[in-house]
Parts: structure tokens; sequence; C-alpha cells
């Protein structure tokens, strides 16, 4: 045993260790203290929140992340537990969703009577729609774009999928193989027979809510800020960790996990943080995962916000990818919010991965003009923010993944593990921590 390992571990260790304070990292300490295991977590910088940042500029609240969540029972919760519920705010679900084509806001069909009006769609384009049940099942060796044509026609992918798919992951479809960037879709198909039986047994047949879109009065960052209250004790601010290593060997080995003024000894390790700072951190546990790791790709993403006095009801809308146009879409946080004549635009994606690079006043210019050229009403650039490794691309890097295998001890839990969006990002952690409550409770 070395001096290291003499040193470390005893009554007071924890018996897991969570790299990373953001919602991930946090909310698996929150389900781990709900279920009685004793956990730690380490966060590298002052600020948690990962990606879900608010920030107050010139009087005006901005995210400078996600923009809003689904309040799903499982967030709902949570919020009760941490007695911050009447600082919710949330939007009616009916508000409607546009695409911008053809020089016009276009409704996004997200009801059958929406469907029914909506001139996104031609009619030729609905009927080939309601054809997809005769589809064969999407085939994990195509792309997204190949399976969403073959399965629902050009137009409606080109008008309605494209923009909405591709725009949530800054991702081109034609460069996402289906299977990464549709395994859930895939899973879904298999359940239900068809896509389009998915959808109407949830819009026509479920009695089932969707959950409600949600923000706090102090903006999103208000969640993981409230959680790291709550579990003060357990969460070690501006502790970045710098290795984990084994202590023993054999299945029941337990972990050392390293800092500049600590070493702790804990049964379980579980890594949150983005594929590469992953990768440096599980180098001497196995070298062929970590190199792996450092093959994923991100797509970069840039956020303008904008102030204008233009009053729309509405979430916002998405940019058809043929208009001559480089904004993938504009957040009405004004409208969900009431956030004070505040848009959000979004730049960059795997189209335009070099907008990053660009100065702010060319990223505020384009996304003002545009904004105009859609809305008719001119806008003020507020602030903008660079997102280097914003969404993971599920393009063909990702077959790396199948070159990831950790030691029994070691769990990687982050949106490439799952996906995006505060719910998703919940809910692993809540399974994740009734996983490791069972197991360390055997």
């Amino acid at each position: 045993m070395s001096d290291d390992e003499d040193a470390a571990g005893g009554a007071d260790d924890p018996s897991v260790a969570i790299v990373g304070g953001g919602i991930t990292g946090l909310s698996t300490l929150h389900a781990l203290d709900e279920r009685g295991v004793d956990a730690v977590a380490f966060e590298a910088t002052d600020e948690v929140g990962g990606v879900v940042q608010s920030r107050d500029v010139d009087g005006k609240l901005l995210e400078v992340g996600p923009q809003r969540l689904r309040l799903t029972d499982a967030i709902r919760a949570m919020v009760t537990d941490l007695d911050i519920a009447d600082e919710l705010i949330t939007v009616d679900d009916d508000l409607p969703l546009f695409v911008y084509a053809d020089g016009k806001l276009r409704e996004v069909p997200r009801s059958l009577s929406a469907f029914r009006r909506t001139d996104l769609l031609s009619t030729r384009a609905k009927l080939r729609l309601l054809a997809e049940p005769l589809t064969d099942p999407i085939d994990p060796e195509e792309t997204a774009q190949d399976a969403f044509v073959r399965k629902f026609g050009a137009e409606t992918y080109t008008n309605l999928i494209a923009p909405l798919f591709g725009g949530t992951y800054g991702s081109d479809p034609a460069e996402m193989p289906a299977r990464h960037a549709l395994e859930p879709m895939m899973g879904l198909e298999s359940r239900k027979g068809s896509l389009l039986r998915a959808a109407l047994s949830r819009l026509v047949f479920s009695n089932e809510e969707t959950p409600p879109a949600a923000s706090f009065e102090s903006g999103l960052q208000r969640l993981p800020e409230a959680l790291a209250e709550a579990y003060a004790d357990r969460l070690h601010r501006e502790t970045p960790v710098t290795a984990i290593e084994r202590a023993g060997a054999g299945s029941d080995a337990e972990w050392l996990v390293h800092t500049d003024d600590d070493t702790r000894r804990v049964d379980h390790v579980v890594v949150t943080t983005p594929a590469a700072e992953t990768a440096d951190l599980v180098e001497g546990v196995d070298a062929e995962s970590a190199a792996a790791l450092r093959e994923f790709n991100y797509n970069p993403l840039v956020l303008v916000h904008l102030e204008s006095a233009v009053r729309a009801d509405g979430f916002g809308y998405q940019v058809r990818r043929t208009e001559p146009m480089r904004t993938l879409g504009v957040t009405w946080n004004t409208s969900l919010f009431d956030r004070d004549g505040v848009y959000t635009a979004f730049l960059g994606g795997m189209h335009d991965p070099e907008a990053i690079e660009r100065d702010d006043e060319t990223l505020g210019g384009t996304a003002a003009e545009e904004f105009e050229r859609v809305m008719g009403v001119d806008a003020e650039v507020l602030h903008v923010e660079r997102m280097p490794r914003a969404f993971p691309a599920w393009d063909d890097s990702w077959a790396a993944c199948e070159r990831v295998d950790l030691p029994e001890g070691i769990t990687l839990a982050t949106n490439y593990t799952g996906r995006m969006g505060l719910p998703s990002r919940v809910r692993e952690a809540r399974r994740l921590a009734g996983e490791l409550s069972n197991a360390l409770g055997e």
C-alpha cells in the first residue's frame, strides 16, 4: 500500500465521489442523499451549474446556456424539496413554435388542429407523412437525414424536421448516424410500432399532459444554486479533481480521488465532466478509453442576446436551413418569461463552426440584421456568448464510444452518455442513484 493509500480513507470518507458541479452532478448528489448514500461532489470552479448559467447584463436577465426546462415530475419534486417552488415560472404549452421559411413565420404542428391548419407543409406532404407506418424501421447504419426523408418525405424533412431536430443539436442530420443520433427514437418506434403511432398516442389517446416549459424568477441557474446551497457541506467548490486511481485490485477495489489538497477513498466515482476533461482524469485507469473520449466531436454555438420592442407570443422560431441566413433559431424570452424585450439568437453549430471565431460586432450585426428580416422590427445587441462545446455532435466520431470501457466503479454521467436537456440529466441522475444505492447496499 502506498503512502497516499495509507493516508486516504477513514470513517468519514463517502461511498461515492462525484466529479463536476453541473446539473447532472448536483442532481446525482441529491438523489443519492434521498437514498441514504453518503456522497461528496467536487467542482473545479466557484460557479455551479455547468452549462446552466444565468446572468444580469445591464439590468436584463439573460440565459447563457439552456433557455428553459420541462417541469417533469422529477424536477417538480426536486424543486419542492429545495423549497423554491414559489420562484417557478411556467409557460402555457399551447403557445406556438414557428419555422421561418420562404419569408414567413410558419407554425409548427404540435397538435392535430395545428397540423390541419399549418402552411409549413403542403397537402401532399401531410398525406405523405401519414404513410410513415408503412415504411421500414430506422436502420442504425443510415444517417438521420436518410431515415427522416425515407419515413416522412423530403418536404417534411426540409421544412419541419431538419430545422427542429438539427437546430436542437446544432448538427446536420446528414452527418449524424442513426445509431448514435436516433437511439431513443428507434426504441420508441420498436415499442409503438411506428413513430406516427407514437405521436398520435401521445397527442390523442394519452391522458398525460406534456410537462410545461418553465424557468425561475432569477433564471435557470437558480436550480443548481439551490442544490449547491442544500448540500454545501458535501460540495467542494474551486477543488478540481486531479486524478482518479484504483486502490487495490479485484472487483471490490476502492478508488482514490485526488485533489491538490486531499485524497478521498470511495467505493464509486461518478464523472460528469466533458469528454476531454474526463479523458485526462481516466488516463491512468484506462488509456484506451481516454483516447476514445478525446475523439468525440462537439458542436460550437454562439448565443447573441438581443433587445427589441416587438412583442410576439410563442416559443420562438427555427430557421429552415435552405434559407440564406446564418441564424439557427431565436427564443422569445420576452414572451415566455416576461423577460423585458429579450430575445436569444443562436448561430454556429455544425453548419457554421467558424462562427465562434468571429468578433462580437460581426456576430451581433448578423443576429440583429436577420432578426429584423424575420420580425420586421430592429433590435439592439445586449450580449454575445460563445460555447465552444455546446452539444455532442453525434457524428461519426461518436463511434469511439464503443471503445470506452472503464472498469467497474467508475461511471460516466453526462450529455454524451444520455441526452441533453435538464429533464434528461435529472432522469439519468435518479437512475444512476438507484443503481448505486442497490449495489452499495449489497
